[in-house]
């Protein structure tokens, strides 16, 4: 049987993991502050960052009275739970995927700053691809739908995801970008810089309200771009795919500015209880074996898996990408 104390320091050393201040805690206990100057001490930094955004955030809206536990309870339970898994799992994804794909990278880049502007690059195009077919695969977005559920949002969303989809992101990323000569530290440096970005993006309008950010709207994804992303209209689905610099959106046609005309609706098309934990994790699943099970032979079976959502083999097409331009027709015309 567990002792109190045993707990207590198991308590300690999750709170240390997710706050991600163990390597600050090494720096303090050794006295060597010098360290902060390098690469490595610099990240020690960043590292507690994003979860911090989102401890500032919940005591923010505290103060001000605003904050409303029943938009947390779900995405608090769910950052719980795939916390529980990764102890449960216990395997690094991007450690093996850096071990076994570094051999075989097309070219090997310098920590020059100039090449952490291709690294950056490079790790945008895998987010875009990867977010994209997560949102044109109808089983990816199973898992991805766990994230567009909340019908609010705040800075805990950007921990708001699937496990599964977490592995497959780790495996695609470190693949991707160690193929591409991205040395680790470098891509571990820009996964730390987004991750305190996607906390700040997932920003609620309660903490706020204003999302745009003046000029930097042209050069970079906001959070309003974000809110723009996590809604349910028509004019908005399936847009915004990048993380902060949004050159593939432009490039591939999927940028999409909020428009005052067209208030965000977040959540997800079909109707779910967003503070029901099963629902939002499982429920997309339910959908998908349902669609499986009437469709009629095993071609149209296999192509519910991986065509978008919203396809049918009857020829109704629901997907985003018909919804949206069906709208953006309707608007020119009214215009």
């Amino acid at each position: 049987m567990m002792s109190l104390i045993d707990f207590l320091s198991k308590a300690l050393k999750e709170i240390i993991d997710f706050f991600r201040i163990g390597g600050l805690l090494d720096i303090i206990h050794s006295g060597n502050y010098r360290i902060l100057l390098t690469l490595e001490g610099f990240l020690s930094f960043l590292a507690p960052l994003a979860p911090l955004l989102i401890l500032l955030e919940v005591i923010w809206l505290l103060v001000l009275r605003r904050f409303n536990e029943e938009t947390y309870r779900v995405p608090f339970m769910i950052i719980l739970i795939n916390r529980v898994l990764s102890r449960v799992v216990g395997v690094s994804v991007i450690l093996i995927c850096i071990n076994v794909f570094s051999k075989y990278a097309l070219f090997h880049v310098s920590l020059k700053w100039y090449w952490f502007i291709y690294g950056y690059l490079v790790y945008e195009l895998n987010t875009f691809i990867r977010h994209y077919l997560s949102h044109k695969v109808r089983l990816l977005w199973c898992f991805h739908s766990v994230h567009h559920a909340p019908e609010s949002l705040n800075a805990s969303i950007t921990l708001n995801t699937s496990y599964v989809e977490n592995i497959y992101t780790e495996f695609f990323t470190a693949t991707f970008c160690t193929l591409l000569g991205v040395p680790p530290i470098m891509l571990f440096t820009i996964m730390i810089i987004d991750s305190i970005w996607g906390a700040f993006a997932h920003i609620s309008e309660n903490s706020l309200k204003n999302a745009r950010l003046g000029f930097l709207e042209k050069i970079i994804l906001t959070p309003s771009h974000h809110r723009v992303h996590h809604g349910r209209n028509f004019l908005y689905m399936d847009t915004n795919f990048c993380s902060i610099i949004n050159i593939w959106d432009k490039l591939f046609h999927t940028y999409q500015e909020e428009e005052e005309a067209v208030p965000v609706e977040y959540g997800i098309t079909r109707e779910v209880n967003a503070n029901k934990i099963i629902d939002v994790y499982f429920g997309e699943f339910g959908e998908l074996w349902h669609d499986i099970k009437s469709a009629s032979g095993f071609k149209n079976k296999l192509l519910y898996i991986f065509m978008p959502p919203g396809w049918s083999p009857d020829g109704e097409d629901l997907t985003a990408k018909t919804l949206r331009n069906n709208f953006i027709v309707e608007m020119k015309s009214k215009a």
